[in-house]
């Protein structure tokens, strides 16, 4: 098959969906893969290293999707890519569709087939998520701790405290992949942390992760009472192919004390926190009611070096099954299509767009 991998041009995202190991294997399977020039600039690998895989390194976007059948892309398109892609394509890529209606419509019109990352299920786990969510987890308390700080318009807490101190206040929506990161890396900085979750197996496994960590049903009025006192609020709810639900109101987010910090980690599926809103890199927080919110979609985007050797890692296998005679006959890849020849496909989707 011919594989396409262009070049991100989402503001300030550096990463490449596949490393040049990974389209070694593939151009030994006989496929054909072009990359366009730089794509794997800001992860850390040259196109003499796709080079030296076998690869064609084309000098420009229309190169890739001109001469490819299969994109295989991290981000979801935006217009310069969408003036690209045709209707004999198949893309694969982070979508999040249930959160952007224009996209999916303008992907209809296209025609073409799209498989999103995020909706590939394999025994109810989202094997191309996890890695991506593990990291934004991650990020959200380093990000968070910074963003306390004064000089970043944080209320000055130090989020682990220390002797004589007391430790700040970190409330996690989630307890999945990115939520338990979240927990795990604020209970190490040593920061008071509670979890909400539906899932007893998931708030016990929260437990584990130290004195300092408590799991808790997620009743409406558990929740309200939490956020109040929350230094650190962060948002990972998912519901596969669906926009997220809303947990905390604005009502809520007016009880939290100025300065405070909320880290919606589900705001490229719509945000769980109503006061959220998307925002990049170049400028990734605003003030609402005097708390700081980070709201950027593509969080990972910070560490493309690790991100990309990450997803690559999961990423590789289904590319290689893709690129295979016969991929409809796999039904987790069938189940992860969410538009094909103009019709919507996925379940969740559906739901959200009926």
């Amino acid at each position: 098959m011919q594989i396409g991998i262009p070049k991100e041009i989402k503001p300030l995202e550096s990463r490449v969906s596949l490393l040049p190991a990974a389209v070694s294997e593939l151009t030994q399977q006989g496929h054909s893969v072009r990359i366009e020039s730089g794509a794997g600039l800001g992860s850390g690998y040259s196109d003499d290293d796709y080079i030296a895989t076998g690869a064609s390194i084309v000098p420009d976007a229309e190169g890739v999707y001109g001469q490819s059948e299969l994109i295989v892309k991290v981000k979801e398109p935006i217009s310069a890519d969408l003036a690209l892609l045709r209707p004999e394509h198949i893309l694969f890529s982070y979508l999040h569709l249930a959160a952007l209606p224009d996209l999916t419509r303008q992907l209809q019109d296209i025609g073409l087939t799209a498989i999103g990352f995020e909706t590939l299920e394999v025994n109810h786990r989202l094997p191309l998520l996890a890695p991506m969510s593990d990291i934004a987890g991650r990020l959200s308390a380093q990000i968070g701790a910074q963003l306390l700080h004064k000089p970043q318009g944080g209320k000055g807490l130090l989020l682990g405290g220390l002797p004589g101190t007391e430790r700040g206040h970190v409330v996690i929506l989630g307890a999945g992949v990115a939520g338990t990161s979240a927990a795990l890396v604020s209970a190490a900085l040593g920061a008071q942390v509670t979890v909400f979750d539906r899932n007893r197996d998931k708030l016990a496994r929260m437990r584990e992760l130290g004195a300092n960590v408590t799991g808790l049903y997620s009743y409406a009025d558990a929740i309200a009472e939490a956020v109040s006192t929350a230094d650190l609020l962060v948002g990972a709810i998912l519901v596969t192919g669906q926009r997220a639900k809303q947990l905390v109101s604005e009502s809520m987010v007016k009880t939290m004390q100025a300065g405070s910090v909320i880290i919606d980690i589900a705001v490229d599926q719509g945000g769980c926190i109503e006061t959220t809103r998307p925002t990049d890199y170049r400028d990734p927080t605003f003030l609402s009611h005097d708390v700081v919110h980070f709201g950027v979609t593509n969080m990972p985007g910070a560490v493309p070096k690790s991100a990309s050797q990450a997803l690559s890692a999961a990423l590789y296998p289904w590319v290689a099954k893709l690129a295979a005679k016969g991929w409809r006959e796999d039904k987790q890849l069938v189940g992860a299509i969410n538009v094909d020849a103009g019709k919507i496909c996925h379940p969740g989707l559906k739901n959200h767009t009926d």
